[in-house]
């Protein structure tokens, strides 16, 4: 940050001294009040220099603590991110075939090739398009869409082993054969 009253503040030096601030009342070293009220004018800061006044009464952290700070909040965003994995519900699998047909058509209807009894799901619903060496998802103008990893499709999409697909509520984790 710079000391330089005229310099204006930019997102990043707002984001520098709430990020301290942050680890500063989670020390110990800001009441509750202090805090809350140093937050708010660090969000109306004009300059960089009234953001760095807003840290320069606290004291300067050690190397060691600042590292272990930084450690335990790594440990806990992987197992915040570990914990959410493991309750994310298990999807079932849809192996594309390792044949010699480059079509299939996913949908509601009985003359489709993979039948799917779920009223998300139109009649004809999407297709999977094989190509020279991959496969293609394309949606066929479904009502509730076509999701490649939780994005609705446009237009054709290459899928890969270990991709979600969804067609309406019905969603599957892609195997592709080698």
């Amino acid at each position: 940050m710079s000391s330089e009253p005229h310099v204006r503040a930019s997102d990043e030096d707002r984001e520098r001294a709430l990020n301290e601030l942050r680890e500063r009342a989670a020390e110990g070293h800001l009441s509750m009040e202090t805090f809350v009220g140093r937050v708010d004018q660090a969000l109306r800061a004009r300059s960089a220099a009234e953001l760095e006044q807003l840290v320069a009464d606290l004291p300067q952290r050690g190397r060691f603590r600042r590292r272990a700070t930084d450690l335990v909040g790594s440990v806990s965003d992987f197992s915040t991110r570990l914990r959410a994995a493991w309750r994310r519900p298990k999807l079932p699998r849809l192996a594309l075939p390792a044949d010699t047909r480059i079509r299939y058509v996913v949908g509601r209807g009985s003359a489709c090739d993979l039948v799917l009894a779920d009223l998300t799901v139109s009649r004809i619903h999407a297709e999977l398009r094989r190509e020279e060496d991959h496969w293609l998802l394309v949606d066929l103008g479904s009502l509730n869409g076509t999701r490649l990893n939780g994005w609705r499709l446009v237009g054709p999409a290459r899928v890969r082993s270990g991709d979600e697909i969804s067609f309406g509520d019905c969603a599957f984790l892609v195997s592709v054969p080698l």
